[in-house]
């Protein structure tokens, strides 16, 4: 279910026009933010981050007031759920002068039913470290990632586990991984171009609080064989045990289960 849909602040049906950039041409940016109990987690950090990712695609946004009190109207009628915010930047036809769109809308949306199964699948398109103009920003031309997920899922699994095409493990295509080896917390760093998740950035800061070693660093696919235990963070999942990526298989492990705990906290 849908909640009542802001586009500029103002109540609406959705749509939008088909000559909006978003449609013709995947021209824009995006967050989703959870909402417990009609209590937004993280608004400042993902504004910030949504504020990065217009910059760099050179779209502006209205003052960040503004679009903070969107969503938190949205959350205060959703509930607990997804509250997304859509950024376009109007329309992408010669001659019209449609402005850019800040949509903000609700959905319920359940954390996961159990683990999650992951099968690694090379991801081309992906900078994986290459500096250029949209590094590190949320843009909405997802269509690839998508793509990695249903090839996953016709091979069986849950989800795709993206790799780079000399064997460096990135991040899931809507999520990031971590993994546990002797007791250290290892995750791919930033510099590989992933995004900046923030529930990675508090999940990494409660393990560093509980005295577990993190390190961000650059791993094949093989790092994995090593690992007693393998996680999935983001927003929807937050703290997601993994137990299987391809034919690795393991079974939750203490440290996803704490660091779980410690996010629970968080959010509750």
């Amino acid at each position: 279910m849908i909640t009542e849909v802001l586009i500029n602040g103002t109540p609406s049906d959705g749509r939008i026009p088909v000559t909006d950039s978003s449609v013709l041409r995947g021209d824009g940016c995006f967050e989703v933010l959870k909402s417990y109990d009609g209590r937004v987690f993280g608004l400042d950090e993902h504004i910030d981050r949504l504020s990065a990712s217009a910059s760099a695609l050179q779209i502006e946004l209205p003052d960040r007031s503004e679009v903070s009190s969107w969503i938190e109207k949205v959350a205060a009628g959703l509930g607990t759920g997804a509250v997304r915010v859509v950024v376009t930047r109007g329309a992408s036809v010669p001659g019209l002068d449609d402005p850019s769109n800040v949509i903000v809308f609700g959905h319920s949306w359940d954390l996961p039913d159990g683990p999650a199964r992951l099968f690694p699948v090379v991801a081309p398109w992906h900078a994986a470290g290459v500096d250029w103009d949209l590094a590190g920003a949320k843009i909405i031309s997802y269509g690839p990632n998508m793509a990695a997920s249903r090839r996953a899922k016709n091979e069986g699994f849950d989800d795709a586990l993206l790799m780079t095409t000399d064997d460096l493990v990135l991040e899931g295509p809507t999520f990031s991984v971590a993994w546990v080896v002797d007791g250290v917390v290892e995750t791919p760093s930033l510099d590989l171009g992933i995004l900046d998740s923030i529930t990675r950035r508090v999940v990494l800061d409660i393990a560093r609080e509980s005295g577990i070693t993190v390190v961000e660093g650059r791993w094949v696919l093989d790092r994995l064989e090593r690992a007693s235990e393998v996680m999935a963070l983001s927003t929807i999942r937050e703290v997601q045990p993994v137990t299987a990526v391809g034919g690795l298989i393991w079974g939750p492990g203490e440290v996803t289960k704490s660091l779980a705990g410690g996010f629970a906290e968080r959010t509750g």
